[in-house]
């Protein structure tokens, strides 16, 4: 057994075990409070330990790899050697958070705080008191960010105790409802690929000469690993290429600065045996109202009294593919953290939360690509929700 991240046993690939909130260890919500502790922002908690680990830190780099799961990392290993050289020295797990997926947990690092409270509950939610269905990644000034999202994000805080604060993504996302959300309290500077990415962190890190703070973002392996599959020749390709953008920034850190590289969620993939339609299945679709979520978790907003009938049905149909919940069920599991009034309405009357490998798609009122990606994440096990947090000094 090869010497794993950390001094733990080599992971194994892709996990479908189904994690708890719970679950031990650190969290993505952890990154950016201790970060700030390290740049010495009051108030700010170390979590993560990081404070006596980054002793004379002035600068801190955070990158987010989107889609670089804990469990991705052997996979990643033969086409990324800097990575594999971080993964075996310099690398913990964490845990992204319940759904896992883009747009919550991009705010739960922001925010520092679990997705109850910043309120960005998937990566498609109802607007309470609507039929309207609202795509975080598509989102622009509608309903307002600041009303939608009222966590003031953890950029904020850093930029009110004096710290220099930059935000470094494609250019299009500058703006976006999404971006305010996780990051406001930045300066924006958009980016595309992984070499401007990278040229561009660390201009923004060496502008100034007192505390720092960089928040930078990548999305390519994603967008592979959905549209080819984990471990396919594309993925691989973006694989190579999150490794070169690292290996940069690690050649270019001044001496007192740190990288903090994290990630969002891990990935697997859906055989096309383990795919479900509720758009072609009418045992799906009685007493369904509206359909939010994503493949591997499904939020239902079901007719008044519909909602035992509906847990029945969509529990014979599914099986074990999946576990099929109330509302009230899963936030009493805890994966949300505490979730206002204001915020309930975001989750499904019913929850379903697909197991193994299982997806459950909806061909004719999503958008077609949806239902053609040969990845995804979104549920709760340990393949999706663990994510590596990479540190290294100057």
């Amino acid at each position: 057994m090869t010497a794993p991240p950390g001094g733990a046993p080599a992971p194994a690939p892709a996990p479908l075990t189904v994690l708890g909130p719970e679950h031990g260890g650190g969290r993505l919500t952890d990154v950016l409070p201790s970060a700030l502790a390290v740049l010495g922002v009051p108030g700010s908690a170390d979590p993560l330990g990081l404070v006596p680990a980054l002793v004379g830190v002035r600068r801190i780099a955070v990158l987010l790899v989107d889609g670089l799961g804990w469990y991705q990392l052997p996979t990643a290993a033969p086409y990324a050697p800097t990575l594999a050289g971080l993964a075996a020295t310099v690398a913990r797990p964490l845990i992204a958070g319940f759904p896992s997926t883009t747009p919550t947990s991009l705010v739960s690092l922001g925010t520092g705080v679990a997705p109850g409270a910043h309120g960005v509950l998937g990566f498609t939610v109802r607007m309470p008191g609507t039929d309207r269905v609202l795509t975080h990644t598509d989102w622009a000034a509608d309903p307002s960010p600041l009303r939608w999202q009222p966590v003031p994000t953890q950029l904020e805080r850093a930029r009110a105790a004096g710290v220099a604060v930059s935000v470094v993504s494609r250019p299009e996302f500058g703006g976006s409802g999404l971006t305010l959300a996780a990051n406001r309290g930045g300066d924006f500077r958009g980016a595309i690929g992984a070499d401007a990415v990278s040229a561009t962190m660390l201009a923004a890190l060496s502008a100034g000469h007192g505390p720092t703070l960089v928040s930078g973002y990548h999305a390519d392996l994603d967008r592979h690993g959905h549209l080819s599959g984990v471990d396919s020749a594309p993925w691989r390709i973006a694989a190579n290429e999150v490794d070169a953008l690292l290996a940069r920034l690690v050649d270019g850190l001044p001496p007192d600065a740190a990288l903090l590289v994290t990630a969002d969620h891990g990935q697997l993939n859906v055989p096309a045996t383990h795919r479900f339609d509720l758009d072609t299945d009418p045992r799906l679709r009685g007493g369904v109202r509206l359909v939010a979520g994503e493949a591997r978790v499904r939020y239902l907003h079901v007719a008044p009294g519909a909602a035992d009938d509906v847990v029945a049905a969509w529990s014979a149909v599914l099986g074990d593919a999946a576990r099929v919940r109330t509302r009230d069920e899963v936030v009493a599991t805890g994966w949300f953290g505490p979730v206002p009034e204001e915020h309930l309405g975001r989750i499904g009357d019913v929850v379903v939360t697909c197991n193994d490998t299982y997806a459950v798609l909806a061909t004719r009122t999503e958008r077609p690509m949806a239902s053609r990606l040969v990845a995804y994440h979104g549920s709760d096990t340990a393949a999706e929700l663990t994510v590596p947090l990479l540190v290294v000094r100057g």
